[in-house]
């Protein structure tokens, strides 16, 4: 099985007619995603590779909707301006799966988005990701770039994997494929300090799919996410066994710098790597002190787990 989404998920492109967003589109009808219909007001009537483009959302629902599909997911690929109007368009209409691509929107922007998502049911991946893919199934995103590379990358298995980076969502995928561990469903979250959904928020998931035998995850200095899944780990005594990979350790004697993403910003103690490792660790997760280790990792603890 997978989490989120599977081979049947039928989804639409907001902002289709964009740059980024139609290479989006190529990438991920030739994975296999069933892309249903696109959106780009004033564009209605044209097509992107096939995918009919409409004028709203409600639009492309209802459309779908009279051939007897249903509309679950949106990858949203538009202007930061124009991001927040999108995600509620879409919520509005019933979706339930929005992929936030877009960079650089204002954390309360995003916040209320998220709040909004919780009042309708929704979830929300991203912003400032690179998607979410179940390997030989479905893709919503940027994740694992061209289908051939993304087939080469991933491959269908039974490790969940999380991660605030979109290219280390990849690059973990990779290393555990190599070493014969495939993959149920893979997460890039997204890099900001104020996200969609949390590594906590997505345990739930990973832990109620009979499939998903362990989880890796890739985390970086700065923010609480670690925490809070150490913290999620150890009061539901979940089954699963997590291997991460801490990023940035040199960063803990550099007070304040920027990591690679806006969400790597060190402002505390809690937010350093030590603190975070002993957190995880304190938690059960196992802590790999480079990447080629996890899949080691992962094997040594699926083994304790059958004793």
């Amino acid at each position: 099985m997978s989490i989120l989404l599977t081979r049947d998920t039928q989804i639409i492109v907001q902002g289709i007619t964009g740059r980024e967003a139609i290479n989006l589109t190529r990438e991920n009808l030739a994975y296999g995603t069933k892309i249903v219909g696109g959106v780009t007001p004033g564009r209605a009537g044209r097509d992107i590779y096939g995918v009919p483009v409409f004028d709203t959302v409600a639009e492309a629902v209802a459309a779908n909707a009279k051939k007897g599909v249903k509309v679950t997911g949106s990858i949203v690929s538009v202007p930061p301006s124009f991001t927040q109007d999108a995600i509620f368009e879409a919520l509005d209409s019933g979706i339930r799966l929005i992929v936030v691509v877009t960079e650089n929107v204002p954390r309360k922007q995003v916040a209320q988005a998220v709040e909004y998502a919780e009042m309708k049911g929704a979830r929300i991946i991203g912003p400032n990701c690179l998607g979410i893919i179940s390997p030989d199934e479905c893709k919503m995103g940027g994740v694992g770039g061209p289908a051939a590379n993304t087939r080469q990358a991933y491959k269908k298995g039974t490790i969940g994997v999380m991660s605030r980076s979109g290219g280390m969502t990849t690059e973990i995928a990779s290393t555990l494929t190599a070493a014969g561990l495939g993959q149920s469903t893979c997460v890039s979250i997204g890099g900001d300090a104020i996200v969609g959904t949390t590594y906590a928020e997505l345990m739930p998931f990973f832990e109620a799919d009979p499939e998903t035998e362990a989880i890796a995850i890739y985390s970086e200095p700065g923010g609480r996410m670690e925490a809070e899944l150490a913290e999620w780990v150890a009061t539901h005594r979940s089954r699963l066994p997590i291997v991460a990979f801490m990023a940035g350790r040199f960063m803990d004697e550099m007070k304040g710098m920027r990591f690679g993403h806006a969400g790597t910003i060190v402002e505390g103690k809690e937010d350093t790597t030590a603190e975070k490792i002993k957190r995880m660790e304190a938690a059960g997760i196992s802590v790999a002190e480079r990447i080629e280790e996890i899949p080691g990792l992962i094997r040594k603890r699926l083994a304790e787990r059958k004793r």
